[in-house]
Parts: C-alpha cells; sequence; structure tokens
C-alpha cells in the first residue's frame, strides 16, 4: 500500500463524500472495513497510548464493521473507528455534511475534565465563543441541553466504549465544536447559548501573515497560513524590516489548521548560519515490521541572504497546532524564547492511507515527532 506522507491535520471539505461508487460490490466495501483494525495496529504510532497495545476495537465497532455495504457506511464505520483512538489527529480523507467538526481546526473552546467539572481552559482569540462572552474558566455544563458528563458517556456510548482519561477531554472539545451542519446549543456557567458552528464562519480575505511594530518589538503573525507556499515570501518581506536590536516576534497562536515543512523551514531558516537539528522522527511501524527501529534528526539550513540575528520570542496557545508545534520545538531548539499557554498536543505526523478497493483514505499519526533534546512533541511546555 502506497503512503503519502502529510505533515498537516488537512481540512475536511476537499474530501466531503461523494456520490456512490457503482462498480464496487458489498463485499469489497466490507472487506475494506475490515482491514481498518489491521492497518491501524501496524502504522499507528502511538499503540502504547492503550493498555493492550491495540487499537480499541468493541462488538459494536465489530458489527458496524460486519455491516458495511456501501461508500456510506463505510465512511461512517471509518470516522467510528478513528474516534475510538481520542486522537485529534487521526482523521478521515472524507466527511459528511454533519461530521463532527475537527479540532482545534474548526474548534473556539479548549475543555478539560477537573473531577465533576467541564473546564474551558482556553477560548479562541475573534471566535463565535469569545464574541458571545465566553471566558477562559468558565464550565461546558450541557450539551444540547443534556448535561456534560451525560453527553460525553454517550458519546462514547455509540461505539461500546466508556468515557475516562484521554477520552473525556477529547469528547468535550468535539461536543463543544458541535457538527458541521447546524448552530450548537451549549450551556456555559449556566447560560444558554446559540452559537454557529466554525465551517459556516469565514475568517475573511486575510494576508499570510500580520506585521506589526512596537517600539523595540517586531510582531509576525501568521494567519492559519503555514500550508501556503506564499507565506515564505510573505515572512521575507517582514523580516526585511527587522532592524538590529529589536526582538522578533513570531506570533503562531492562530495556526490550528497545521502546514508544511517547505513554510517551517523557510521560516526557521532565516535564524541559523549553518545546518542546525530542529527535529527527531520515529517510524515505529518500521520497527514492528522488521524488528530494526529507525529514526532520524531533520535540520534546518540557512538561506541565501536571510539572516537574523537578534533575540526571538515565539508565542503560542492552544490554537497552534501539528506544523505549528513542530515550528515552535524547532524555534526552541534555535534559542528562541517560546511562551503562551500549552500547545494542541496533536500527535506525530500523519500518513495518508488508503483503502484497498474504495480508495478512501485514513490519516493518522504514523511518526512519533520529538524536539532535539528527546521530549516529545505533544508533551512540550512554554514559557509561562
Amino acid at each position: 500500500m502506497r503512503l503519502l506522507l502529510l505533515l498537516t491535520a488537512l481540512l475536511p471539505f476537499a474530501g466531503s463524500v461523494q456520490a456512490q461508487t457503482t462498480d464496487l460490490t458489498p463485499e469489497a466495501y466490507r472487506a475494506d472495513a475490515l482491514s481498518v483494525e489491521g492497518l491501524v495496529n501496524r502504522q499507528y504510532a502511538y499503540l502504547d497510548r492503550f493498555p493492550d497495545g491495540v487499537m480499541p476495537m468493541t462488538e459494536a465497532l465489530r458489527a458496524e464493521a460486519s455491516a458495511v455495504h456501501d461508500r456510506s457506511s463505510l465512511l461512517r464505520y471509518l470516522e467510528h473507528a478513528l474516534t475510538a483512538l481520542a486522537d485529534h489527529h487521526a482523521i478521515t480523507g472524507s466527511s459528511f455534511r454533519d461530521s463532527w467538526a475537527l479540532v482545534p481546526s474548526y474548534a473556539d473552546l479548549w475543555v478539560e475534565r477537573e473531577g465533576e467539572v467541564w473546564r474551558i481552559t482556553a477560548v479562541r482569540e475573534g471566535s463565535p465563543a469569545e464574541a458571545a462572552g465566553v471566558r477562559a474558566g468558565e464550565t461546558l455544563d450541557a450539551v444540547g441541553g443534556v448535561v456534560t458528563t451525560e453527553a460525553v458517556r454517550a458519546f462514547w456510548s455509540e461505539i461500546g466504549l466508556t468515557p475516562g482519561g484521554e477520552r473525556d477531554g477529547y469528547a468535550a472539545r468535539v461536543l463543544a465544536a458541535g457538527r458541521r451542519d447546524r448552530p450548537r446549543d451549549l450551556t456555559i456557567s449556566g447560560r444558554r447559548l446559540t452559537l454557529p458552528n466554525l465551517y459556516t464562519v469565514s475568517a475573511g480575505d486575510r494576508p499570510p501573515v500580520t506585521v506589526t511594530e512596537a517600539g523595540d518589538r517586531l510582531t509576525i503573525r501568521f494567519n492559519d497560513s503555514l500550508g501556503n507556499n506564499d507565506t515564505v515570501a510573505a515572512f521575507d518581506a517582514a523580516m526585511a524590516r527587522a532592524r538590529p536590536g529589536q526582538t522578533v516576534v513570531l506570533d503562531l497562536t492562530d495556526t490550528a489548521s497545521g502546514g508544511n515543512t517547505v513554510v517551517a523551514r523557510g521560516v526557521m531558516g532565516w535564524f541559523v548560519s549553518e545546518a542546525r537539528p530542529y527535529q527527531i522522527h520515529n517510524l515505529p511501524a518500521e520497527a514492528r515490521e522488521t524488528g530494526v527501529p529507525r529514526q532520524w534528526v531533520e535540520q534546518v539550513l540557512p538561506r541565501a541572504g536571510k539572516r537574523f540575528e537578534g533575540r526571538v520570542v515565539v508565542r503560542v496557545g492552544r490554537w497552534t497546532g501539528s506544523m505549528g508545534e513542530g515550528l515552535a520545538v524547532g524555534m526552541d531548539a534555535l534559542g528562541a524564547r517560546v511562551e503562551g499557554d500549552r500547545m494542541a498536543g496533536l500527535l506525530g505526523a500523519i500518513y495518508d492511507l488508503r483503502l484497498e478497493n474504495s480508495g478512501l483514505a485514513i490519516k493518522i499519526p504514523v511518526e512519533r515527532l520529538h524536539a532535539v533534546d528527546g521530549t516529545p512533541r505533544e508533551a512540550f511546555v512554554p514559557v509561562r
């Protein structure tokens, strides 16, 4: 099976479910469904998150896989199977109109369980939730009129799992983000609010970066643009304004949708004069298959005529995701000060794994990623 490496949390609309394919038999679709468990157990880089070291698989999921008979039932099963991983970086390549929103790309509330309380620990800047007056520290009391604890339990019950541990926060964040085709009905600190889902909210026509200058600081804010190769030229133009003695601030707080290494290396190339390591990759799938572990270090190289030697600060938060996180830990390795809240904590680098018969794709972390000091990327803690 051919694997296409994608270093981004890809957006959903490119793969919205299409009209039914007519040249496949129900048996072919079912075979694809039944292949998913083995595929995940061979390729997923984080099986050690689970007690038995294998993908969580329930009787409900097995029955659903056995009942798959067409493209739609296969896609719905794929959504449920990946949900069992409780991993915001494990997604399907296609989607339905009523699929759950992707977190963090299309979420504006970061929710975590604190005992019996579902705490909103971060609110996305400029989002519908912020406009409605929601603030960090408040509580998510109910979703659709159902108390959050019960809503989380029902979320997992649908696929035969029980809540607890990482599943709690995962489900609460997905429920708070809502379904793509309808407004959200959330009760927050006693106030029942109707909020649009972020698929219906336009960010407007924003440039790749926004540049502001105040005193001895030049701030370059990335407008969720790390997947846009035009960002390199925009960043170069911004850096051309930097003066000796200034502090350059790289604002990555709005990079939830990930990106690619071309942009990340283009940015970091301004801050090195020689090849420097910035990230460690590890491929557990190869070790499982061959018994021989594989790990390598990725480097950033200097760019001709691009050099800044002053102080650099990197701002991050919960909507710093995937490649934004990689850029942050890379800049940390280069000596920058990385400050702010915890990042999204998305796991690893995702690969596009296509099923043999239908061609539908699942996108799951196949590589583990680490900072150059060995810290897992998802465990990196910025300066507060």
